[in-house]
């Protein structure tokens, strides 16, 4: 996943405007205009790092006098105390953007952290892990930019990219021959010869019947460990297979261990907290 410039000066306009309104009456009324600072970004706990452009940016657009000193770059890890970035220039412009800043990096690497800890959790197997569409609204190339950022693999950016047959999907041609599966995946080929094809199987018949489909990718939903390898074994390598639901730290690298080639985590994008970055004046 790559960002384009112009739609991270986009969201940082908005935000930027959201927080500023009509001025920053704290730094108007207090701060003298000509005085200038130097402020450090540090992470105030390990994490990995996405975001540092939105924060660039930020202050940049408040002034032109703005320098930075780009210290850590995107999926780079940081320690605890670590310096991110080095912002020196006008007073106003760095306490002005300093909240738009930290709200994009920590959010952002919040995701890329979550994503690192499944990644390493799974080291030495084959699986990779999977984001899912279960994003913030208007934020989902961003999250799953930070995803990459953390070791991820984004699957699909929505509904226009890639085939996904699930559970409704399969209720509704239920009536189809010779089966809903067959029928479904016969119909997504005809209809977009290009894009891949994945279907969502809950028992170890539809597992069957999704391999003998020709789906590209077979989705294993909330099956047990012994399902999952079973699966795996009936797929034999005619489809990639992806285990999905109750993926946890726990549990993810039992899961990888079964053979399934991908693990996709909801959480990482949907419950990853903001990690702790503080910005602080140099004195």
């Amino acid at each position: 996943m790559k960002l384009s410039a112009a739609e991270i000066h986009r969201a940082v306009e908005i935000a930027l405007a959201e927080d500023l309104g009509s001025g920053d009456a704290t730094t108007l009324a207090t701060v003298p205009k000509n005085l200038t600072a130097v402020a450090l970004m540090r992470a105030r706990e390990p994490l990995s790092v996405a975001g540092i452009q939105f924060a660039e940016i930020a202050f940049k657009k408040l002034s032109p006098k703005i320098k930075i000193q780009k210290l850590k770059r995107d999926g780079a890890r940081a320690k605890v105390g670590e310096t991110l970035l080095k912002i020196s220039g006008p007073a106003h412009a760095i306490l002005s953007a300093e909240r738009v800043a930290l709200n994009f990096t920590q959010r952002l690497s919040g995701v890329a952290t979550a994503t690192a800890q499944f990644v390493e959790a799974v080291h030495g197997t084959k699986a990779k892990i999977l984001d899912t569409r279960k994003t913030t609204p208007g934020w989902r190339r961003f999250e799953k930019y930070a995803v990459a950022c953390g070791g991820g693999t984004n699957l699909r950016i929505g509904l226009f990219d890639m085939i996904l047959i699930k559970d409704n999907h399969l209720v509704a041609l239920r009536n189809e021959k010779p089966n809903a599966i067959a029928a479904a995946v016969s119909r997504a080929r005809k209809k977009f010869p290009k894009l891949k094809v994945e279907v969502e199987a809950d028992t170890l018949a539809q597992v069957s019947q999704a391999a003998d489909a020709g789906a590209d990718i077979i989705l294993l939903d909330n099956m047990d460990l012994k399902s999952l390898r079973a699966a795996v074994k009936i797929v034999n390598g005619r489809a990639k297979t992806e285990a999905s639901g109750g993926v946890n730290l726990q549990t993810v690298r039992a899961i990888a261990e079964t053979g399934v080639d991908f693990i996709s985590v909801g959480a990482i994008t949907h419950s990853a907290r903001a990690v702790d970055i503080g910005l602080d004046f140099e004195t």
